[in-house]
């Protein structure tokens, strides 16, 4: 997969939406997962249901679903997809003192929804801050990340079993392969 072209360019480089005409529509589905960490009170008000703006974490889950659904208003590129499910579940990790948020989407189109599964594991995260933010400023949104796909011309996927198969094409022990995030590298000079 690596390997593969951006086919969002053309011949000449200038951005483009990809054809997806041709293709079969099936049934498609994404997982998408990120975390939010914050202060322990902030994590003890949420779990309480005293936001002074109400429920976070319902109205967080709304806004992960309306987002889901207006990803292709949002990312240029990005198809409208026929959505028929959308499912936001939170798991509370007071020892982390965050919330992490799981977004399945499901599809029946041409394309599949992993970009709705992004977008809306984002915007949910997003919403929390902004209803926490008069009560905790310094939270970190983070890993948001696709954990996995199914349907369509290229089957399915799971993050770790990705990174396994790379590991053991590149002839690494696997054992120290299992990336869970993907590493990112500074771009200011610093590294080599």
């Amino acid at each position: 997969m690596v390997g593969d072209p951006l086919s969002h360019f053309g011949a000449e480089g200038a951005a483009r939406m990809v054809s997806i005409g041709e293709k079969a529509e099936t049934r498609r589905t994404a997982v998408a997962t990120g975390a939010v960490q914050m202060h322990p009170e902030t994590l003890a008000r949420i779990v309480a249901g005293d936001g002074h703006k109400g429920d976070v974490l319902a109205v967080a889950r709304l806004a992960a679903i309306g987002a889901a659904k207006q990803t292709a208003s949002l990312i240029p590129l990005c198809h409208p997809v026929r959505l028929t499910r959308v499912d936001v579940d939170w798991a509370i990790e007071p020892e982390r003192n965050r919330v992490e948020i799981q977004v399945l989407v499901e599809a029946v189109d041409r394309t599949g929804p992993e970009m709705e599964a992004m977008v809306a594991a984002s915007t949910g995260l997003l919403t929390i801050y902004d209803m926490c933010k008069a009560m905790d400023r310094g939270m970190v949104v983070s890993g948001v990340m696709l954990t996995s796909k199914s349907g369509g011309k290229s089957g399915g996927w799971t993050r770790g079993q990705a990174e396994l198969v790379r590991a053991e094409e590149r002839g690494q022990d696997a054992s120290r392969e299992r990336i869970t995030q993907p590493q990112t590298e500074r771009n200011d000079g610093a590294n080599p």
